[in-house]
């Protein structure tokens, strides 16, 4: 499991450039607002600063080129997107209510990451404990949002059942299986029990659905020109590697109080 959850990192910074890429492809042929997170507004510039920005967190975080900074500072983009973007939209339907907290689960994600990697000599140390505490909300940000999931799941129990694949037998239960999933490992996260486990399992149902679901649709004939598509995959493969970032942390946590 450690050797699997450790490519968490890599999963989740190749998702947050591809998010960037498909900024800059949407904004160049729409020339408004992309169907991309963070779901800017109808802004040419907004999209391309947004493109930027993923890319340069994202390239950062893979090729360790201070990536803890990098890891920060994509968390915070993501937790202002959804303070100013998102929030006042957030409740008006589910879809809004989901995409609100796909941003907070990914924000989740980024600070995790940025709170496994090491200080560095630049770092600010009068901030340090402000900075640590900062970056705890990570883990609940991303437990908080995996329930929300769960209880929409069975909100919408049929709707998402007819996104399970027809060769897929039994889609209701499948639906409901994730619904329970979603939400029994938020609470482990929270709790602190069996949180690896749950972490780790909810990456490989993410990854799953990247492979199963979302990739045959965005390679298909009538969907791969659709933005919605791509972007609903490069989800699905960021929530695997925030999902395993969240299992790398627990897992450490666990040696150090271990060998403690």
């Amino acid at each position: 499991m450690e050797k699997i959850a450790a490519q968490g990192r890599v999963i989740f910074a190749i998702a947050i450039m591809a998010f960037g890429v498909e900024n800059f492809i949407c904004a160049r042929f729409t020339g408004a607002s992309v169907p991309v997170i963070p779901w800017v507004p109808p802004n040419l510039v907004w999209a391309y600063v947004t493109g930027i920005i993923f890319v340069a967190t994202g390239l950062c975080i893979a090729i360790n080129f201070r990536p803890r900074w990098a890891a920060i500072l994509l968390g915070m983009f993501f937790l202002v997107c959804v303070l100013v973007l998102q929030i006042p939209r957030a409740f008006r339907d589910s879809f809004s209510r989901t995409g609100t907290f796909e941003i907070l689960a990914l924000c989740g994600g980024a600070l995790t990451l940025a709170r496994t990697l090491p200080p560095a000599r630049y770092d600010f140390r009068q901030w340090a404990g402000m900075l640590t505490n900062f970056l705890m909300l990570g883990r609940f940000l991303f437990a908080i949002s995996s329930v929300i999931f769960g209880i929409d799941h069975f909100l919408y129990l049929r709707f998402v059942a007819s996104l399970v694949p027809v060769w897929i037998p039994g889609g209701l239960f499948w639906a409901a299986f994730t619904g329970a999933a979603f939400i029994a490992t938020g609470l482990s996260i929270v709790v602190k029990w069996m949180d690896r486990w749950a972490a780790f399992l909810l990456g490989i149902m993410f990854l799953l659905w990247f492979l199963l679901l979302h990739s045959p649709r965005v390679i298909s004939a009538a969907h791969s020109h659709n933005p919605n598509e791509w972007s609903s995959a490069f989800i699905a493969l960021g929530m695997c590697g925030a999902s395993w970032i969240i299992a790398s942390v627990s897992l450490r946590h666990r040696q150090t109080k271990a060998m403690g």
